[in-house]
């Protein structure tokens, strides 16, 4: 009988040399493959969202702008200019003599210069408006002097209504440029100027002329 001989018997694929260089090669292929289509979809996503912020339209910002400054009016109605009648100036020592005398309060004897103009319309009480929107920041009670009116305006103007009665606003309030807040009156400190209003106007803390904004 003929031998037969026995073939030598196949080794592992894991244990052939070539196996675990082409595992390695294999994992490596497959982690990089990983990483590139994570990083391409990071990189799509982002450009996505770029687009969007780029096309998406844009809301616009409105900005509310300030309504027109206020001027200075006539602490009365406007009806009533042609009937005023100034019977104080406010003192200007760059004015002429007979325009200073105009402004020189006698009480007593004793002269005090005006700080603002005085002002009657037919002798009768007038109602007293704000000469600009503010707020009212005080209401001095004195019937010697006269009651007095203090309005605080946003451009740092103030107001002042002296000699009023009937007084329709308080501390605190704020009031509409023209809207009524008193009542002209006489008082003991100004006896021959009779029903009147003493208007003053105080810019960055000084007393001015009046005139500077109105013509009476």
């Amino acid at each position: 009988m003929r031998e037969v001989k026995q073939k030598p018997s196949q080794k592992p694929f894991t244990q052939k040399k070539w196996f675990w260089p082409v595992a390695y090669s294999s994992m490596a292929l497959m982690i990089v493959a990983v990483i590139f289509s994570f990083t391409a979809l990071y990189e799509s996503q982002e450009e996505k969202e770029l687009l969007t912020e780029v096309t998406a339209p844009v809301e616009e910002t409105i900005i509310p702008t300030s309504t027109a400054q206020e001027t200075l009016k006539y602490p009365f109605k406007e009806q009533y200019l042609s009937e005023v009648t100034i019977l104080q100036d406010f003192y200007d020592v760059t004015k002429d003599e007979a325009t200073r005398e105009n402004a020189l309060l006698v009480f007593n004897q004793v002269f005090t210069t005006s700080t603002g103009v005085s002002i009657a319309i037919n002798s009768e009480p007038f109602e007293v408006v704000a000469a600009m929107s503010g707020e009212v920041t005080e209401v001095k009670m004195d019937s010697f002097t006269g009651n007095m009116i203090t309005l605080t305006h946003p451009n740092g103007m103030q107001t002042r209504y002296n000699s009023v009665a009937d007084i329709l606003v308080k501390q605190g309030d704020k009031v509409s440029q023209g809207e009524p807040i008193a009542t002209s009156q006489e008082n003991e400190w100004n006896p021959t100027a009779g029903i009147h209003l003493h208007f003053e106007v105080v810019e960055n803390g000084v007393l001015v002329n009046p005139n500077k904004y109105l013509s009476f």
